[in-house]
């Protein structure tokens, strides 16, 4: 085993230290972000940091990087006080990877990969027509970390649109049935498989 200590992280390169930090929280589901803002600009940024807040009321969480430059889906999602995401999948996730270019504000993501917006149940916030699952967010609270500036954004599901056969009976999401994808880091991405679904742990004796 090779043995890092926060001081070793401290001295590495910066761009070494980014993708090594970014690497040890393992595989991520990657999604979508979409919004617009008053003016009906949209935008679309890929987010590998969403993760469950709540069931009841049904709650996710985002963190997005500190609002020190231009941030327009944080910017939008204040503005308007709602979002999407939208799971990526095998078939266009090199497209949601170029969503991560720095565009200028008036250029939209969508156009700029590719993909399509669609608006859903009069949600003001656009979709990503390519994904076979993606959710309506209504921004519920928004926290700026004091440790080191990042935003953290809480939303309530509003709606989720789902191909059908996604959906099993006990509620479970099949994400290998849906194509979806999994990243590392920044740029590493990959695919699902699932091993197995076991049951609900209980304490058990271990001879």
């Amino acid at each position: 085993m090779i043995c890092h200590s926060f001081d070793d992280i401290m001295r590495m390169e910066k761009r070494f230290r980014t993708c090594f930090v970014n690497c040890l929280s393992g595989v991520k589901s990657p999604v979508l972000l979409g919004s617009q803002d008053d003016n009906g600009c949209t935008n679309l940024a890929i987010m590998s940091s969403v993760f469950h807040v709540g069931a009841n009321p049904p709650l996710l969480g985002t963190i997005i990087r500190p609002h020190s430059v231009p941030r327009h889906s944080l910017e939008n999602i204040i503005e308007t006080g709602v979002y999407t995401l939208n799971h990526v999948t095998v078939d266009f996730f090199e497209d949601a990877h170029q969503t991560a270019a720095r565009y200028d504000k008036d250029m939209s993501e969508f156009d700029a990969v590719g993909l399509d917006p669609i608006y859903r149940n009069d949600f003001p916030a656009p979709f990503v027509k390519q994904s076979p699952l993606s959710l309506g967010m209504s921004l519920q609270e928004r926290q700026t970390l004091s440790i080191n500036q990042t935003e953290l954004i809480i939303g309530k599901i509003e709606w989720v649109y789902a191909r059908p056969d996604l959906i099993e009976t006990d509620g479970y999401i099949s994400f290998e049935s849906l194509g979806g994808v999994g990243v590392v880091g920044l740029d590493s991405y990959h695919m699902l498989q699932a091993l197995s679904r076991l049951p609900y742990a209980k304490p058990k004796v271990v001879h």
